[in-house]
This record gives structure tokens, sequence and C-alpha cells, in this order.
């Protein structure tokens, strides 16, 4: 098979072009934040101070703030009757650390409201999938994608993860 010279030239062009952007030559990015290492240990010392507040508490570990992730620890005393909530631009990943929630996931939120910019909440939704979650369990929960988390054990303690599309406005 023959490939026509014309397709190889612009082939090079573009490999040369995406080399170079306006005369500059690219390198990698740098890094916007240091490196955090949390040990096993000093996580579940994080949980620990939480669970011993009262209500429902969460730890930034990476705060959002001039970045694209929040990793936190939250805590959950009890949450019945939470609002649903959808996101527009962000994805949330949970690591479960200790007891047990409910999740609703899916299905429409019924008459949102657009709390601040992409976050939606309702009272009700329809619908949606209703799933046990306990200590070990990983949930993924795309941007788009209603969810609601309902505790009514002893406590509930999760990681939490969120990518946000763009880069968070710093304070």
């Amino acid at each position: 098979m023959r490939i026509p010279i014309g397709v190889i030239a612009a082939t090079a062009a573009a490999l040369t072009a995406s080399a170079a952007i306006d005369g500059q030559t690219r390198e990698p990015v740098k890094a916007k934040s240091d490196v955090v290492v949390r040990s096993r240990q000093q996580v579940a010392d994080i949980e620990k101070m939480l669970a011993a507040k009262p209500g429902n508490t969460n730890e930034n570990i990476v705060a959002p703030s001039g970045m694209q992730t929040r990793v936190a620890v939250f805590h959950d005393s009890r949450r019945v009757d939470d609002l649903n909530e959808v996101h527009d631009l962000s994805d949330d990943i949970y690591y479960v650390l200790k007891g047990e929630a409910t999740l609703v996931l899916g299905g429409s939120l019924i008459d949102p409201q657009e709390i601040s910019p992409g976050e939606w909440r309702a009272k009700t939704a329809t619908g949606g999938r209703e799933i046990k979650i306990k200590k070990g369990d990983l949930v993924f929960v795309p941007r788009g994608t209603p969810h609601q988390r309902t505790v009514a054990g002893k406590g509930f303690s999760m990681i939490l993860i969120k990518i946000f599309a763009v880069e968070q406005p710093g304070k």
C-alpha cells in the first residue's frame, strides 16, 4: 500500500507543530502543589478526630482551591432525608473507611434548583438505584449522575475524591 507524499508531509508537519506552540518548544507541566502522603495511621487519626465531633463533619487532605481535585475524609454521624444532588462539572469517588450507608444513584432529580454554578439539589428524585455500601467499597459517581447518601447506623466514614472539570478558584 502506498501512502501519498502529501499525507506523510502533513503528518510530519502536525507532529512538529505539536512539539512547538507559537514557535516555543513544549515542556512537561510543573506541579502546582506539593505531593501529599498520608499513612494509614494518619487517615485513621483524621477519621477518629472527625467521629469525635458532633454531627456530620469533614476534613480536607487536598483542598480544591487552585486545583482540579479535592480529597477529604468525611464522617456522617447520621444522614437522613438529605437532598439529592447532581454535579455538572465534577466526578466523585468514595472509598468507605467505616460503617454502612445507602446510596441512591441515577435516575432524575424532580424540580432541581441550581444552588451554585453546576451544583444542583432536589428534595426528591425518581428512577434511581439503591445500593448498600460498607467498609472497603469503592464507588465512582460520574458527573451528571443524581446521588444521595443515607446513614442511619452508628456512623459512617469515607474518603471523598472529587475531580473537577476545571481548576477551582483560589481563596
